[in-house]
């Protein structure tokens, strides 16, 4: 520096005889001890401590001590937001400072350029300051609010390996030595220099090691954030590959609440659900139930049913048991009439809560303490139709943001799955009603059989004077209802899923004499001329519903009749046993089977264009065999067509050992 002074020379000729030159030698000595320790300690700490805050300490503490200062200063540069505004909308590079005094650490901020450590930032070159009072660059502004008084300063620039300026350390005051002015020589500029050099490594390296601690931090809490995401993706796979599995809202239920249960650490869980009728129903998963119940869904039928008055409760293997509650009922009703989700602290306590649903769950009181949370399922609408609630044990925490989103997670799962079996259930019931339709349609249209030949028989009894020729077509009127009873019976059995064929031991002898009877009465009534042969080639018994196959007969009898039309011709019964089957074949000389209904020709309400036609004929007889075990054939000319209903009588035909059977 220009106006540091320049060391006087330690020793001349007489120096071992001046007294004060000794003096002087030991002094430097004890400094140069000094400098050499304060370098070694620091070199050493630097080396040991990766703390930025115990760094800067003892770096402060070192330098004033090393340069017999009074105080020491270090700015690091770093980027701060700008308060000039308010919030902040950008960010300066700022010098912040630590300032030692009395054992503690200041803390102040200066802009670059600012005062002489300002400078000394922005330019880098080294500031040796005499009096400080005199140098434009200084503020009084500091000394007057700390109450400090500065007199000397030497500030040096700390750079990075790359020579970079990442910050200043400045010294103030100089201790006043023997005989010397208090100001930083040379030697202190030089000193001040190495400790910055060795401080500037050693906060580079502090830096480093904290911004890979931050990042570890990170890194870890990313890792733990996603290990939580992958095991709610597996409880989530969980419940829809059982919710794939399910065939029923029970089955339903008894795979997602054990999962929901496990998932979030709860006690016990349940969910609610609405039904046609506007009240909720319960399912509810048995305490600890999350513990025992395997994610495979448990058969139905593997249920009792406990009365239990009005709120009927059915207990299932796995825990899972039924209670029906009014719409709007405790904490899961106000959450399914309001769409929002509810998480209560003590479920003991809450306001909203039912004595009746927790008399079922908690019979013992054991609730007290229990934090719950509970989701509202959502249809397609964001409507509510149900809920799903999750009780965590007395005393457990409670349920967080992140507990609660994965809830709304299975939430979502559950409510596809509900709806996915709402929907399954009401195809169910539409195309039962569909099917009791064409099933009416079909009696209604086999009842014109029994009607016509009622109708014949009865107009006969008008004009008939012989009272046992009245006996029997009384008798044979009686047989034709009876045989519109069978067809309501069949009605009521289809109506509650039943689907049978009662099997009795039939004389065809006998069968036939009648079927020709009836038709012979038929065609009587019309105005085409229509020979009727039947041919019995077999006079035995067989097995088979005789109501449902003199249906059958009668419908492809009539189909024959009305085929041929007005100009008439010949309908001719076939029928013949062969090996393990009963053939019943009906022929007309008709003009066949026109080609445009012939690929659907066994389909309901199929018809070639009959003024009187329903396209139930031949789907009915279709059924009807198939009902048997059976089958129905036809082959078709411009001549006529012929129709082969085959009927099993071979007994270990699958189809005939599920049918009941009949005596006779």
């Amino acid at each position: 520096m220009a106006n540091a002074p320049k060391h006087k020379p330690l020793m001349g000729p007489d120096a071992l005889t001046d007294a004060s030159t000794i003096e002087v030698l030991e002094r430097e000595l004890a400094r140069a001890y000094r400098i050499e320790r304060a370098l070694r300690d620091v070199g050493l700490a630097l080396g040991t401590t990766l703390d930025l805050d115990a760094l800067l300490r003892l770096i402060l503490e070192r330098t004033t001590e090393a340069l017999e200062a009074e105080r020491a200063t270090l700015f690091l540069l770093e980027n701060k937001p700008d308060k000039s505004t308010d919030p902040p909308t950008r960010w300066e590079m700022l010098l912040v400072s630590r300032v030692t005094e009395g054992g503690s650490i200041d803390e102040i901020a200066l802009h670059l350029g600012e005062g002489i450590a300002g400078e000394v930032a922005r330019t880098g070159k080294v500031a040796n300051v005499r009096d400080a009072y005199k140098d434009p660059r200084f503020s009084k502004a500091w000394d007057e609010r700390s109450g400090f008084r500065t007199r000397s300063v030497l500030c040096v620039p700390l750079r990075s390996q790359l020579g970079r300026v990442v910050g200043v350390i400045q010294v103030l005051n100089k201790r006043p030595g023997i005989n010397e002015d208090a100001y930083f020589d040379d030697d202190d500029e030089a000193l001040l220099m190495a400790l910055a050099t060795q401080a500037a490594v050693s906060i580079e390296q502090a830096r480093l090691f904290v911004s890979i601690l931050d990042k570890n931090r990170e890194l870890s809490a990313a890792r733990a954030q996603l290990e939580k995401k992958v095991q709610d993706l597996a409880v989530l796979f969980a419940i829809e590959r059982a919710t794939a599995r399910a065939t029923t809202q029970a089955d339903l239920a008894t795979a997602i609440l054990p999962e929901a249960a496990k998932a979030l650490s709860a006690r016990t869980s349940y969910v609610v659900l609405a039904d046609e009728s506007g009240d909720l129903n319960l399912l509810h998963l048995e305490t600890d139930a999350a513990e025992v119940v395997d994610a495979a869904l448990i058969p139905p039928d593997r249920s009792s049913l406990i009365p239990s008055g009005p709120t009927s409760v059915r207990l299932r293997r796995g825990g899972l048991r039924r209670l029906r509650i009014k719409a709007g009922e405790g904490l899961v009703g106000a959450a399914i009439r309001t769409g929002q989700v509810l998480v209560v602290p003590d479920i003991s306590k809450d306001p909203q809560r039912s004595l009746r649903i927790r008399e079922a769950l908690f019979p013992r009181g054991d609730d007290e303490g229990a934090p719950t949370a509970i989701v509202p399922l959502l249809d397609e609408s964001d409507e509510a139709f149900g809920a799903l609630a999750v009780i965590r044990r007395p005393g457990d925490p409670v349920f967080s943001k992140d507990d609660v989103e994965l809830l709304r997670l299975i939430a979502l799962n559950a409510s596809t799955g509900f709806q996915l079996e709402l929907a399954r259930e009401a195809r169910v019931r539409e195309e039962r009603l569909t099917t009791i339709g064409s099933l009416l349609s079909g009696v209604l249209h086999d009842l014109k059989t029994p009607l016509t030949v009622i109708s014949g028989y009865v107009q006969l009894m008008a004009t008939e004077a012989d009272e046992e020729a009245r006996e029997e077509y009384a008798e044979l009127i009686h047989k034709q209802f009876d045989h519109v009873g069978a067809m309501q019976k069949e009605i009521l059995a289809f109506a509650r899923g039943e689907r049978t064929v009662f099997l009795r031991r039939v004389y065809l002898q006998k069968f036939f004499t009648e079927i020709e009877d009836h038709l012979r009465h038929e065609i009587a009534r019309r105005k085409a001329r229509v020979e009727l042969r039947v041919q019995l080639h077999d006079r035995g018994t067989v097995r088979f519903d005789e109501a449902k196959i003199t249906r059958a007969v009668h419908n492809l009898a009539r189909n024959a009749i009305e085929a041929m039309g007005e100009r008439g011709g010949t309908l001719t019964i076939t029928v013949n046993q062969v090996p393990g089957a009963l053939t019943i074949s009906v022929a007309d000389t008709g003009p066949g089977i026109p080609r445009e209904v012939e690929e659907r020709l066994f389909q309901s309400f199929v018809t070639s264009g009959k003024a009187t036609g329903t396209g139930l004929g031949l789907a009915i007889v279709k059924k009807i065999a198939e009902d048997h075990g059976g089958s129905i054939e036809y082959a078709s000319s411009p001549s006529g067509a012929t129709f082969t209903l085959k009927i099993p009588q071979d007994a270990a035909n699958p189809a005939l050992k599920r049918m009941p059977t009949g005596g006779g």
